[in-house]
């Protein structure tokens, strides 16, 4: 039997955010088998769930010791614990999930595993990560930028947008793809209200998002001047059976790279609002670091945990 949570992220109210499965294993126990752990996110039917193995001091300290940190990182003395995640979608193993990892460390804290104030070294397919759990917000290190790709064909435009079910505006900026861990197409619309007219064809998504080689779309509409929120966003991602997802953190990490990229980013912080179409709003936050390096993304939020319990895996 094992330590099992459910928990909304995103979000400080139950039944807001996006909700993820979180299964706790102890230290020394192997990860299920991958079809097992496939067949749990499936079962219970979130579009992520994460496993999380602790870390033994003696494995936490030989990883530390071969690793290089990069200016403005965490040193390996202020580490306190490490863990192993991997996450799995009803449909397949994913590299890195950002609400499932805001919700996987307000689980660990619930379950006496973190402490507020701790830094943590999160291990997953994707890298190693930095996760600083800070009162009621957990804040997570995206992997460094990258920008993969412009869409700026007119046929391309027009097989994007009509897949997403709304006639293509030119409004000066063009879907981009972009990586913060995850590659999915960014795509900007004029408007909240076309926002929230997007009707994706989902069978010709799936197969838009085999061809670029990405997660999925990211739409998103700028906040008014003026406005405390930076972006209004969509997000889809039928490939992994994700239709719709109420909130998406490596896909804000990757809109952030978008907005600095293009020049609308005022500061160094950002604020991001998903789900309100869903009937699940969220409040997704990312901070930007500029060091020698370039640019080091962060994303985080709250998350409201709405079961704990045991599993028989």
């Amino acid at each position: 039997m094992k330590q099992m949570y459910i928990a909304d992220a995103f979000t400080t109210e139950k039944f807001g955010g996006n909700p993820a499965g979180v299964v706790l294993l102890k230290e020394n126990e192997d990860f299920p088998s991958d079809e097992v752990m496939r067949k749990t996110a499936a079962e219970l039917r979130y579009s992520e769930t994460a496993f999380i193995r602790p870390m033994a001091e003696s494995e936490l300290k030989e990883i530390l010791a071969e690793m290089t940190f990069e200016e403005g990182c965490p040193s390996a003395s202020d580490i306190d614990g490490g863990f192993q995640i991997r996450y799995f979608t009803p449909a397949d193993e994913v590299d890195l999930c950002g609400h499932a990892t805001i919700a996987s460390y307000r689980c660990l804290t619930d379950a006496g595993l973190c402490e507020t104030g701790g830094t943590y070294l999160n291990r997953a397919l994707a890298g190693d990560l930095f996760i600083d759990v800070a009162g009621d917000q957990v804040l997570m290190d995206m992997a460094r930028p990258q920008h993969i790709s412009t869409m700026r064909a007119p046929e391309e435009l027009q097989e994007l947008y009509e897949v997403m079910g709304i006639d293509y505006c030119d409004i000066g900026m063009f879907p981009q793809l972009i990586s913060t861990g995850l590659p999915d197409i960014i795509m900007p619309v004029q408007s909240r209200d076309v926002l929230a007219a997007i009707d994706p064809d989902f069978p010709a998504l799936t197969e838009l998002s085999r061809k670029y080689d990405v997660v999925g779309v990211h739409a998103f509409a700028l906040a008014p001047e003026g406005d405390k929120v930076t972006a209004y966003c969509r997000n889809f991602a039928p490939l992994y059976d994700i239709d719709e997802e109420a909130a998406t953190g490596t896909s804000s990490g990757a809109l952030t790279y978008y907005l600095i990229r293009s020049g609308l980013v005022k500061g160094d912080r950002c604020l991001f609002v998903q789900g309100e179409k869903m009937g699940r709003p969220s409040q997704i936050r990312s901070a930007i670091h500029r060091d020698s390096n370039g640019l080091q993304i962060r994303v985080g939020g709250s998350a409201a945990i709405l079961v704990k319990g045991r599993i028989d895996l």
